[in-house]
């Protein structure tokens, strides 16, 4: 769960001169409609963020867009706001950013959908508006001279209404899915229906749960493959490995984002002490930086009311949102990729939820990168990683057999089993 999106993709903050809201049609083209009322932008953010009401009914419509200018990336960049559904399917905003090759396949092209890890859940904690440390920037150009589109959602609640719903696995789901059919009705941008949901961390959470319901949430896309980096699992032993760890402040943001996701099926008093609900609103103020400085000194015992698998509300909600949890496989093609010295999340928990998804059938590979940490495996892996996609991009089946290549040691598994019965790797 990254400090700060791991990425380098996009945007340089601007004020936001303001656009006629737009709705769509079936087609996601926007129309010249205007509505007569505005939500005030959050606090110290530009007037982009401001939300034009009512909030369109059906997800992915584009609602406003600016062109913003992005020193070395070879494409042009646009920051969005777009309709999407919170966690129990309820309309929402959502901004984010897409970049745009400079010149467009035939045919139209493909997606990247970037899902970020975690930066916090305060509306100033949106990547959108300070994109400098979003993507590495040779990662994007490299999509980009493939003709591919990347997007990159910031998440609701963040820079839009409401805390965001930290780890609720369906709506980040939502978000990384509808920004990509919000972005066909940007000018000039021609795409083929096809795209990739690619994360790190908490992204890679939501690429999990992508996975999942990208077929049937969207079936007017074609997901051909998902990419999930260092996907938290396990939440059980997450819990307790992260009660005394340096990263204990996640305790808090899982507690005030299933909240957010859930309300009454979630009660804060159920698994927080009086003391721990004064904490929360560090949510609302600050990024993650902030909160873990804020939990930094405090012992937990002093936070936690119960552990939250003991209580029944609790722990439905935390299943739910665990891929450990996915009781069925799916048609898409999935690449797990860990650094084998990753210090939040044990590299262990990919191993389990692998074993977990082959017995269920699904199209998986996992490459474990050694001697790699939580966020230093991405720029190693990302050269494999973007042979991975193009193959998925060029229809082709099973997994590559000439990746990875950015390391002699990476541990590989593969599912469905071997014909030996055993999993190859």
């Amino acid at each position: 769960m990254t400090p700060r999106p791991v990425l380098s993709v996009l945007l340089a903050a601007m004020l936001a001169t303001g656009v006629p809201a737009c709705r769509s049609g079936g087609s996601g083209a926007p129309d010249r409609a205007t509505t007569t009322r505005l939500l005030a932008a959050p606090e110290g953010l530009p007037g982009f963020y401001a939300v034009p009401l009512p909030v369109p009914r059906r997800p992915g419509v584009l609602i406003k867009r600016e062109e913003v200018g992005v020193e070395g990336l070879r494409g042009r960049v646009y920051r969005v706001m777009y309709s999407s559904r919170s966690e129990r399917g309820a309309p929402v905003v959502v901004t984010g950013l897409v970049a745009v090759p400079a010149e467009p396949p035939a045919g139209g092209a493909p997606v990247v959908s970037w899902a970020h890890g975690t930066n916090g859940m305060a509306d100033r904690c949106a990547p959108s508006l300070d994109p400098a440390g979003a993507i590495p920037t040779a990662i994007a150009n490299g999509f980009l001279e493939r003709g591919w589109v990347v997007t990159a959602t910031d998440y609701q609640g963040e820079g839009t209404p409401g805390l965001h719903p930290y780890i609720a696995g369906r709506a980040a789901a939502h978000d990384a899915i509808d920004i990509v059919r919000a972005a066909r009705a940007l000018p000039g941008v021609s795409l083929s229906g096809a795209y990739v949901v690619w994360g790190h961390s908490q992204g890679g959470h939501t690429a999990m749960h992508a996975l999942m319901l990208g077929p049937t949430y969207a079936p007017d896309l074609d997901l051909v493959g998902v990419v999930a980096g260092a996907p938290p699992s396990q939440f059980e032993f997450s819990y307790r490995y992260l009660k005394d760890s340096p990263f204990k402040h996640y305790l808090l943001m899982a507690a005030g984002g299933l909240h957010a996701a859930y309300g009454r099926e979630a009660p804060l008093g159920d698994v927080l002490t009086p003391y721990g609900r004064s904490l929360l609103g560090v949510l609302e103020q600050g990024c993650a930086a902030d909160v873990a400085a804020r939990m930094a000194g405090v012992d937990v015992d002093r936070v936690v009311k119960a552990d939250p698998f003991q209580v029944p509300r609790w722990k439905r909600v935390l299943l739910r949102s665990d891929p450990q949890g996915f009781r069925r496989s799916s048609p898409v093609p999935l690449l797990i990729i860990h650094g084998g010295d990753d210090e939040q999340i044990p590299v262990a928990s990919s191993g389990l939820l692998a074993d977990h998804l082959c017995r269920l059938g699904q199209d998986l590979t996992r490459w474990v990168y050694p001697g790699r940490n939580h966020a230093g495996v991405i720029v190693p892996a990302a050269e494999d990683m973007t042979r991975w996609i193009e193959h998925r991009f060029q229809g082709a089946p099973g997994p590559d057999p000439d990746v990875p290549r950015a390391q002699p040691d990476v541990g590989v598994t593969r599912c469905p089993a071997t014909p030996d019965g055993g999993v190859s790797g």
